[in-house]
């Protein structure tokens, strides 16, 4: 029997600026990150930023990475700042923290 090879996993933090607290940001991204099979948190920092840590499979990091560029309809976003991370495999799942 063959074995099957899994594919590469990642880890992104990022941090998203511009209108992004008080727009269900953080509710969007838990969604598009359990949607993804990621782990990892969302959540808001107290200079208006929201800051989250996407962990899995490589290509469904960088998928919620790309979803964080412009976020829900309500939000907008002014950058992203993402900084590329070894897996560390802390998470069992997604959540919002605060």
């Amino acid at each position: 029997m063959k074995e099957q090879v899994k594919p590469p996993l990642t880890r992104a933090h990022v941090f998203i600026t511009g209108r992004v607290q008080g727009v269900s940001f953080r509710w969007y991204t838990q969604d598009k990150a359990q949607e993804l099979d990621l782990t990892g948190w969302v959540r808001n920092l107290w200079d208006g930023r929201v800051e989250a840590i996407f962990e899995g499979e490589e290509q469904a990091v960088r998928e919620a990475v790309a979803w964080c560029r412009t976020g829900p309809p309500s939000a907008r976003v002014d950058s992203i700042e993402v900084k590329f991370e070894e897996p560390t495999g802390d998470f069992d799942r997604f959540r919002m923290t605060w």
